[in-house]
């Protein structure tokens, strides 16, 4: 098998940019790297790269003069889940509350692993959880 290093970015579509912006930079706390108005919102998460787009404006071929980037915009809500130590999730829990958005679930796997659910603007569906979740280390 060719090596590979992990997840480089995630996609998720928002039709609502600012409200994107808000939840994933203000809220959240994640590092704007790019926006273009109307298509596109970049964030920067430790080494992965969160993608929001309007799906809308993905769903076009690429122009002759632009990169060939293949249409991928999706239908529906997305799922993302960030790896938060365990230690770190009754602040992260504090700090969504705060900012008032609603936990929908918060509960711990049989394997001790604990999972926060919130959902974005969007409605894709958000996951706070420890790296133990899927047995990788904090």
């Amino acid at each position: 098998m060719p090596p590979m290093l992990g997840v480089l970015e995630a996609a998720l579509y928002a039709d609502d940019l600012d409200a994107a912006r808000g939840f994933y930079g203000d809220v959240i706390g994640l590092e704007l790297v790019t926006a273009k108005e109307g298509r596109h919102i970049f964030f920067r998460c430790d080494t992965t790269v969160v993608l929001i787009f309007r799906a809308e404006a993905t769903r076009e071929p690429p122009a002759p003069d632009t990169l060939p980037v293949p249409p991928h915009g999706a239908i529906g809500p997305g799922h993302l889940c960030f790896s938060v130590p365990m230690a770190a999730l009754d602040d992260w829990v504090a700090r969504l509350t705060g900012a008032g958005v609603a936990i929908e679930s918060d509960f711990f796997w049989p394997n001790g692993a604990r999972s926060v659910y919130v959902r974005d603007p969007a409605g894709n569906s958000i996951e706070f959880a420890s790296p133990k979740l899927w047995d990788m280390p904090e």
